[in-house]
Order: structure tokens, then sequence, then C-alpha cells
């Protein structure tokens, strides 16, 4: 099993956000500034890849009846382990998140990597597809902030960018505003997805067609 194409496919061919539209609820509403919607994809990260770990090493343990009860005790756990460190080393953070930081435990793409990927396969690549779901997870949460933030505020990561006279764009900062840019960008990466399939597709026509 190719542990790449493990990782990759998380990054943007099954992006959790632009893809698979799953775990909307924080894109909308901790993205507003970069530092928010950063430190929440990292904490969904973490939580997503030592849950696929843990549950990977506990499945053949665990009987199938009681199974999501038992995975969603495992995302808890890690949730509450997120939550305690940010309470003690970030708490100006750990404010700004607020509910939503516990929300993670429903997250429906941690639970979603839990029951189709990690309870079917050993360790190392459930790890890897951990890793790359919240890495792609991660980098749709920072993209989305940097832009609402960059167009609403007129500041990157709390830093002023844009010149003083610049007007900023308040429906941005807003869930409504949030809601257009994640359809703006769902369509663009769909449009990628789709060109490099037909990408895909031309060389294997070419390529069959050379054998022949």
């Amino acid at each position: 099993m190719n542990l790449w194409n493990i990782f990759k496919k998380g990054l943007i061919s099954e992006n959790p956000i632009f893809v698979l539209a799953l775990s909307l609820c924080p894109a909308l509403a901790t993205t507003s500034t970069a530092v928010t919607g950063l430190t929440m994809g990292l904490c969904v990260l973490f939580v997503i890849t030592c849950n696929n770990t843990v549950v990977s090493l506990i499945k053949n343990f665990v009987n199938p009846k009681v199974r999501v009860p038992v995975y969603i005790t495992c995302i808890a756990t890690i949730v509450t382990v997120v939550e305690l460190i940010l309470q003690a080393f970030a708490p100006t953070l750990y404010k700004q998140l607020g509910i939503y930081l516990s929300l993670i435990v429903v997250f429906a793409i941690i639970l979603a990597r839990a029951e189709v990927f990690a309870s079917k396969n050993p360790v190392i690549p459930s790890f890897f597809d951990g890793l790359g779901m919240g890495c792609g997870f991660t980098l749709a949460l920072l993209l989305i902030s940097i832009i609402r933030e960059l167009f609403g505020s007129g500041t990157l990561f709390g830093v002023r960018v844009m010149w003083s006279s610049y007007n900023p764009i308040m429906i941005m900062i807003l869930s409504p505003g949030a809601f257009i840019l994640i359809g703006y960008l769902v369509a663009v990466v769909k449009v990628y997805n789709q060109h490099v399939e037909q990408v895909k597709m031309a060389k294997l026509e070419k390529a069959n067609g050379g054998e022949r």
C-alpha cells in the first residue's frame, strides 16, 4: 500500500472541506481570523491522526455492535487532552475557539475516517490517512481564514497588510461570507480535480494506444 497516495488524497482529491463537504461548521465559525482557523485545523489534525492510530490498534478487540461508542470515547479523550493543553498554554485561543473546540468530538470527518479506513487497515496506513486528512482540513481552514481576514479586516494574523484607506468587506467576516467563499473554493477544487482526471485518462488512453 503506497503511503504517499494515502496521505496526498486528503490534500486535494478527497479534501474534507472542499470535496467531501464534511465538518463545515468550523469552516464557517472559526475562520474569521487566520490564527483561529489555523489553530482549529491543527487541533483537528492532531485528533484525527491520533484517533486513526488508536482505532487501528484496538479494532480487533472491539465488538462491532459497540464500535461507534468506543470510537467516540477515543475521540473525546483525545479532544480533552487538546483542550487541557490549549487551556494551559494558550488560554486566549482557547477562549476564542470556545464551544467549537469541544465540538471536535462530533466532527463527521473524524468518525468517518475511523469507520471507513482505520477500522479496516493496519496502523501505519491509518496514521497516514489521518495525517493526510488532517493536513487537508488544516490547509482548507487556513485558506478560508486568510481570505476572510484579509478582505474582511485588512489584516493577516492580526497584522495590518492593507493600505490605511482600505474599506473592509464586512460580509467576509460573517458566516454568510464564509459560506459564499467556500462555495467558490469548492467549485475551483472540483474543476481542478476534473482536469487532473482528464489528464490521467488521456495518458492512459495514450499508453493503451501505444501498446496496440
